[in-house]
């Protein structure tokens, strides 16, 4: 019996809208559903093939004095051998030994004749799109001649109407005529994976009517495989990140190993830099107070003018902005009306009182006045540049 070859690629009706909604189904998964289904169509049959991504299974089903194999990949299905039925004796690996290893170690389902099942089409809210199967076992009372316990029963979403509401179908098979089609198989009942219904057209209708209890799950031999892959890759791909996290760390040190020079070489440059900057400051400044206050030649040239000429200083000398002033004569107490009104000091006054001094005949003074002092130029400019000059320096800092 020869295995199926390579067939055209047609969704069938579970591919479009799957047991129980796919992409017409509500929530985060049935979005996800339906746009990897629609990215998946992308690819090549034999491409999904070799990835695991086409869903093919073994359809058995009674013909007569035999049983029919086919082969339904990629929802076509394509005969592949009419068997003598029962075989004598009876043989539970019978086809493990006709078929391919490939097709051998696929699912196993059983379809039933169009015949065999009732099918009634019906509208449903679209919140019942979840509970699409217990919604309809209770349906079966009403719209079949059978209790809920004497048949079996699948539903099926096939769209969605204009309205909003769910157009669905419910299939239901008399549980003795299920019985009856797994009896005939006999050894072979044991590991069927699900029940199909022929939906007279060559088709199936992508259902399961076989009880939950009855359903053989055949192990994937790649599953410790692939559990194992997984493992691997998430492992490698940790250790991938922290090797390109490592390499950063690493050469952002080698980075600041090479920087370190020229960022004390800045550090100097700008500790000089203000070291300068403070001592021109400090020269201005003396400067500006040199030009605030009055000098001495001025001051000598203004009390020789002011100061009669027969009196004459014994002492003359400036304390910060003091002026003071000790000596004789004859009119002392006309001085303070003398020094007046002077541009280079304010508020004259004698210190103490007169003394008369008899080798001179003259009164000797002390008296003293504030050296006048201009005010200082504002300035803001040499402020902003000093704060300039320290941006720029941390700037080269950093």
């Amino acid at each position: 019996m020869a295995d199926a070859d390579d067939i055209a690629a047609r969704p069938s009706i579970r591919q479009r809208f799957g047991r129980v909604g796919g992409r017409l189904r509500p929530g985060v998964q049935g979005f996800w559903s339906w746009w990897t289904g629609a990215l998946l169509s992308w690819l090549p049959l034999r491409a999904r093939e070799v990835l695991g991504l086409v869903e093919q299974r073994l359809l058995l089903r009674r013909e007569g004095d035999g049983l029919a194999v086919i082969l339904e990949r990629g929802g076509q299905p394509r005969a592949l051998g009419h068997l003598p039925w029962p075989a004598s004796p009876p043989d539970e690996d019978l086809l493990g030994r006709v078929l391919r290893p490939q097709a051998a170690e696929l699912p196993r389902w059983l379809l039933l004749p169009v015949s065999a099942g009732l099918r009634r089409r019906m509208a449903l809210p679209a919140a019942a799109a979840d509970r699409l199967r217990e919604v309809l076992g209770f349906e079966i009372d009403r719209q079949t001649p059978f209790a809920a316990t004497e048949v079996c029963f699948d539903a099926r979403l096939l769209g969605r109407r204009d309205d909003g509401q769910l157009d669905v179908e419910l299939v239901v098979v008399p549980r003795a005529a299920l019985d009856a089609a797994l009896a005939a198989l006999g050894p072979l009942a044991d590991g069927l994976a699900g029940a199909d219904l022929d939906d007279g057209r060559g088709e199936t209708l992508g259902i399961n009517l076989l009880p939950e209890a009855r359903r053989h799950r055949r192990a994937d031999p790649w599953q410790r495989w692939n559990l194992a892959l997984a493992v691997v890759a998430v492992i490698a791909a940790a250790a991938g990140l922290w090797q390109i996290l490592e390499n950063r760390r690493a050469a952002a040190e080698v980075f600041a190993q090479a920087s370190q020079p020229r960022i004390e070489q800045a550090r100097a440059v700008s500790a000089q830099r203000q070291q300068l900057d403070d001592l021109i400051e400090g020269m201005r400044y003396l400067e500006d107070m040199r030009a605030a206050r009055p000098t001495m030649v001025e001051l000598l040239d203004e009390l020789s003018r002011r100061l009669p000429d027969n009196t004459y200083l014994e002492k003359l000398a400036i304390e910060n902005e003091r002026l003071l002033l000790i000596g004789l004569s004859n009119e002392a107490s006309a001085l303070i009306k003398q020094l007046e009104d002077s541009q280079l000091w304010r508020s004259p006054a004698l210190t103490g009182a007169l003394q008369p001094d008899p080798r001179s005949r003259r009164d000797r003074f002390t008296l003293t006045a504030e050296v006048a002092v201009a005010a200082p130029p504002a300035a803001p400019a040499r402020d902003a540049a000093a704060a300039d000059t320290g941006g720029a320096d941390a700037q080269r800092d950093r």
